[in-house]
């Protein structure tokens, strides 16, 4: 093919100098035909084949090349074949003699044409987007994969990112409660997969039934809720996008925090730096943008919904409730009751007819005690040899004054002692733990080994005077007169002086 320069040489000398094309072949070189086709086309027009070329070889295997690409097409993505082995397999297996360039050629177009298309949307103020991610950090020195929320508002691009242990019914219902407050508003309708978290079913006709605690969130925030087709991620695809970024921008390299909290601030702090940037074809930056997404986002409620799974759950014979695999414990008072669970991100609390009775850590292992050794000393009070033996009581963080109290109540008192060493502890039941502790060491000072004394002093901190360890500070209990002994008072007991 003859470069634009020779056209514009050739078309020159014939129709601006008024050469002949016989004379144009002759000083250029060419042959009459290629002169004539330079008059006639000002850009080279190129190779255009007349017909299909034909594969003589390749002809009658392209069913087989088919029949492999769709089959593929279920097969896991690592294990599905190249145009390498496709040559070699119809090398192999059906005799197959011409070139691998040829089959390599038919397969790319073949993918080719099985590629989706898609259709530009436009994204109105508004509305968001909602999806999870995973990925890797270490947190309070322990590297573990985390789960992270995301909700995006594709008018303007804006973000918000918080992580969780777990992709549960409470980080996803905390994730929109915090997510709504970052934004100052609640979107008009919200985009989502069908993650079982919010779709309990899918129908035959494509609604939805939704999840109790999905259905209590959207009542409480009123906003729309959306769902794309399944297994389709392109409906949501902006946070699709969101969750690529996310991780390859706020979490690479892998994040180290020592707390969740402190994670969620950082992410939290670059959601807000991100707002100073641009995105897309957009000249504005993400903030100004904003504005826009704001000024029609509903007002919050007074009240933000509690974000927590609720379940309801039984009090076993050891003052026990079995909670996602795990047993928390509860006052021994409540034994064999029916308790309300609320599953928190971060905390377990457990109600009985409306009156909080437990509040534990959130543990996310799985056979996991979780007690208060406070729940069980008013039922060791009562049984005093289980002292040693509990459970609840194994590794708790007392102070050593605590211990050196129960060697001396004991040593004078024997099992009386361990008894009121344990009323002592259930002194921490109704006053801090510090406040008991300070009186535990100030009661051995002074020599007061005794239930009493701990508690007197405990109640004078509490109280903020000095402790009286006499009778002068309690007025309302009754005196006793002791006078000084006087030798002619034992006469009485010798008969003959009585006499």
């Amino acid at each position: 093919m003859f470069a634009v320069e020779v056209y514009a040489a050739v078309r020159q000398f014939v129709f601006i100098e008024g050469n002949s094309r016989r004379e144009a072949a002759r000083v250029f070189g060419l042959s009459r035909e290629t002169i004539a086709k330079m008059c006639r086309f000002s850009l080279p027009p190129g190779y255009t084949r007349s017909k299909p070329v034909e594969k003589p070889k390749l002809g009658p295997l392209l069913p087989v090349i088919t029949a492999i690409l769709e089959a593929d097409r279920t097969a896991p993505v690592k294990q599905r074949h190249t145009a390498k082995r496709i040559f070699e397999r119809l090398r192999d297996e059906h005799g197959y003699a011409g070139g691998y360039t040829v089959v390599k050629d038919h397969v790319r177009i073949c993918r080719s044409q099985g590629r989706e298309t898609f259709v530009p949307l436009a994204h109105p103020p508004g509305h968001a987007q909602v999806d999870f991610g995973e990925a890797v950090a270490t947190i309070g020195g322990v590297r573990r994969k985390i789960h992270f929320f995301c909700m995006a508002l594709p008018h303007s691009d804006a973000c918000f990112v918080k992580a969780y242990p777990r992709e549960t019914t409470e980080a996803f219902l905390d994730g929109h409660v915090a997510a709504f407050a970052f934004f100052t508003g609640v979107p008009l309708s919200i985009l989502y997969d069908n993650t079982k978290i919010a779709v309990a079913k899918i129908c035959g006709d494509g609604q939805r039934e939704r999840t109790r605690a999905f259905t209590e969130l959207v009542s409480h925030y009123l906003f729309r809720d959306r769902f794309g087709r399944p297994g389709r991620g392109n409906d949501k695809g902006k946070v699709e996008g969101l969750v690529k970024f996310a991780r390859s921008n706020f979490m690479t390299p892998a994040p180290e925090a020592a707390s969740f909290e402190a994670l969620n601030a950082d992410l939290e702090r670059r959601c807000r730096v991100r707002q100073d940037e641009c995105a897309g074809r957009y000249a504005e930056l993400i903030g100004t943008r904003l504005v826009a997404d704001r000024a029609v986002l509903r007002a919050l409620p007074a009240v933000p919904l509690e974000p927590c799974e609720t379940r309801a759950g039984r009090v076993s014979s050891t003052a026990l409730v079995r909670y996602h695999g795990n047993d928390y414990s509860v006052p021994t008072a409540y034994g064999f009751r029916n308790v309300l669970v609320k599953g928190f991100v971060d905390e377990v609390v457990i109600l009985c007819g409306g009156i909080e009775i437990a509040r534990h850590e959130r543990s996310y292992g799985t056979g996991v005690f979780v007690s208060e050794p406070l729940h069980y000393l008013a039922l060791i009070e009562t049984k005093p040899n289980a002292l040693d033996q509990a459970a609840a009581l194994q590794g708790w963080d007392l102070p050593e004054a605590f211990q050196h109290l129960r060697h001396l109540l004991e040593a004078r008192m024997g099992n009386r002692g361990k008894r009121e060493f344990i009323q002592v502890l259930r002194l921490m039941e109704a006053m801090p733990k510090d406040v008991v502790a300070a009186a535990v060491t100030e009661a051995i000072r002074l020599g007061a080994i005794g239930f009493d004394a701990v508690k007197l002093i405990a109640l004078a901190r509490l109280e903020h005077r000095p402790p009286r360890l006499d009778l002068a500070a309690y007025p309302h209990l009754p005196r006793t007169t002791v006078r000084t002994t006087v030798a002619a008072d034992y006469a009485v007991l010798v008969p003959e002086v009585a006499a």
